[in-house]
């Protein structure tokens, strides 16, 4: 499989002495949706900056579809397309414009540039404010707004920095849905940073970790969550058919209220054991779901162990 993005050796050091990122490898596979995790200040931004020619290195080497960023920097950025934190668009401009204007710094004709503008538009639900100044959609239409001004160029790479902050819970579903489409139906790769770590439970097959600019984990989402030693569930169970008396063996096990369980699993034990316990009291369990996010708890294991 091809290698969407080569990074070997990077480094970054500021004229202040301070380095943002120090020597970093990452590999990230054609048709991958990856993940690029760490605090604010980590380096994942620099990372960005780099790929996307509003950095440059210090060290290293870079390639995007094998094109060296510093021999084809022009046709690497063509295959890229950027979804910023911040909002980075004229106000006043009217949507449609917006998208247009972006396809033309690629050379995309306009009366091309306005078909496929309108098609991105319809896509991500704002076809009906094409016509309307951006600055009268709300923060949600604004992230969308972005991602077809990132998309309408055609590009084989989406990187989204942060796409869903300050978007509400039904949105971000959406948008999450509209993301695993383009990737797993048009082949888009996508190299995603959040602060949402369930999108990447949701979205990422990978993910890296970065502190102080330097990647200390990197493996498959399921892995990672994996490692973890032990996993903590609440379950949902018929009231009338709790014992409060119930005591499992082998099992770390408290009652929460009259109908909710919970259940704390070390790495050896699985879930549906504990279910199978459960019945043999007679305990009617009626759905089971995670206390908390496990890939939360991981990434916060992994910074304080280093």
């Amino acid at each position: 499989m091809q290698t969407a993005i080569s990074i070997k050796n990077l480094s970054k050091t500021y004229s202040n002495g301070f380095q943002a990122i120090k020597d970093i490898n990452l590999d990230i596979p054609q048709g991958g949706f990856f993940a690029l995790l760490g605090a604010n200040g980590a380096g994942k931004t620099t990372i960005i900056g780099i790929l996307t020619d509003l950095v440059r290195k210090t060290e290293g080497t870079v390639k995007v579809f094998n094109y060296d960023i510093d021999k084809n920097m022009n046709d690497a950025k063509r295959c890229i397309g950027v979804v910023p934190q911040e909002f980075n668009f004229n106000i006043f401009e009217k949507v449609i414009n917006i998208v247009v204007d972006q396809a033309g710094y690629y050379g995309i004709p306009r009366n091309e540039a306005i078909p496929r503008a309108m098609e991105v538009l319809e896509q991500l639900g704002l076809k009906d404010k094409a016509e309307e100044q951006s600055k009268n959609l709300s923060g949600g239409m604004k992230r969308r707004l972005m991602i077809a001004r990132a998309l309408v160029h055609k590009p084989k790479i989406l990187i989204l920095d942060e796409p869903t902050a300050g978007v509400d819970v039904e949105l971000r579903h959406g948008m999450w849905k509209y993301l695993t489409k383009l990737n797993e139906e048009e082949g888009v790769t996508i190299l995603l940073t959040t602060h949402y770590l369930e999108e990447v439970e949701q979205l990422c097959e990978e993910a890296a970790i970065i502190k102080q600019g330097q990647i200390i984990k990197q493996d498959k989402v399921s892995n990672l969550l994996r490692s973890l030693e032990s996993e903590a569930y609440f379950i949902d169970v018929k009231p009338e058919t709790l014992n409060k008396n119930i005591k499992l063996v082998g099992f770390d096990l408290k009652i929460v209220d009259d109908s909710t369980l919970e259940a704390v699993l070390q790495k050896n034990q699985v879930i549906n054991d504990l279910v199978k316990e459960l019945d043999k009291y007679n305990i009617a369990v009626q759905s089971i779901r995670p206390k908390g996010n496990r890939l939360e708890e991981l990434f916060l294991n992994v910074l304080s162990d280093k």
